[in-house]
């Protein structure tokens, strides 16, 4: 029996590095180093991808767009976000709730523009879309402000034909 609706989860880390610039969820923050990665390095939403892909049975990012590819070298995750949402006709998005952990810089300050983006990305209303930001209280390497973590939840609902 398939049912109406499933529910997926997603993480994804990476380290900061001088010389490149920090976006999350689409959006440029002004910080001192951004993130090291292939493509943009956009950790929530590669997060918030694999928690997509994983509700509906379809694998992770790396199998859609592996680090292998050179195509994809810089490659703007929104933009992969968005090849994943053209894929998955019969599916919507119910809600999306990404917290993602660092110690700077403070995200407050950037989070109606990181949800809008999404939503936008998501086709969805930004009521659906959460983001919290959260510290490691200085432990371990994210605590020490060398990397930033990621986890997205959804729940995928099945469109009504």
């Amino acid at each position: 029996m398939e049912l109406p609706f499933r529910i997926g989860s997603g993480y994804d880390s990476h380290r900061f590095v001088p010389g490149r610039r920090l976006v999350l969820c689409g959006q440029v923050i002004e910080h001192s180093a951004g993130l090291l990665g292939h493509s943009d390095a956009d950790a929530p939403v590669h997060a918030l991808i694999d928690a997509i892909l994983g509700a509906l049975a379809m694998g992770d990012i790396g199998r859609l767009f592996p680090d292998s590819d050179p195509s994809f070298k810089d490659a703007e995750s929104m933009a992969l976000l968005r090849n994943v949402m053209s894929r998955i006709r019969d599916w919507q998005i119910g809600n999306a709730d990404l917290t993602i952990i660092t110690e700077m810089p403070k995200l407050a300050p950037f989070m109606d523009a990181m949800r809008q983006n999404l939503a936008d990305a998501l086709q969805t209303d930004i009521q659906n879309i959460s983001i919290k930001a959260k510290t490691a209280e200085k432990l371990g390497p994210v605590g020490a402000g060398e990397a930033l973590e990621a986890y997205a939840a959804v729940l995928m609902v099945r469109k009504e034909k």
